[in-house]
């Protein structure tokens, strides 16, 4: 059963003798990395990942955001490709949905494709893990022919 927002313990099992983080830790560290984005304190959402993090956004012809970003420097590299292809018009996490070391984001986005001068918008769904502190998983759920339109030329 999913819980929006349950404050409690977790039932994720800590390492090295750490008390595991509780689910609403776990939102909290979520939801300060989307307003650091939003901020655009990259290096402050870069921090909130571990170092070896597996960050997946929906591979895409032609989009140049898409694939699998393994660990920080790659994840760094994402947001470097994300700032050159397009500009958010709008980026609302609506609802933050947790169980054990899961934190799912339920929101909203709109985009401005720079080479194209197209914009697209999406309701979204991304799906943390949380392990001592640090997001090590990150997938993306978006409407993907929303954005293959957007980039596409012509």
């Amino acid at each position: 059963m999913w819980l929006v927002e349950r404050v409690g313990p977790s039932r994720q099992e800590g390492r090295k003798g750490e008390a595991p983080m509780s689910e609403h830790e776990n939102t909290e560290l979520v939801q300060r990395a989307y307003g650091s984005f939003r901020d655009g304190d990259i290096p402050a959402v870069l921090d909130a990942l571990s170092e070896d993090v597996q960050w997946v956004s929906p591979e895409i012809e032609g989009v140049p955001v898409g694939g699998t970003w393994q660990g920080r420097e790659q994840v760094g590299q994402f947001f470097q490709n994300l700032s050159e292809a397009q500009e958010p018009r709008q980026f609302e996490p609506r609802e933050f949905v947790a169980q054990d070391d899961r934190v799912v984001a339920l929101g909203h986005y709109a985009w401005h494709v720079n080479s194209t001068g197209k914009e697209w918008e999406s309701d979204f769904a991304h799906v943390y893990t949380v392990r001592e502190g640090k997001v090590t998983r990150f997938q993306e759920y978006t409407d993907t022919v929303a954005i293959a339109d957007a980039f596409r030329q012509g």
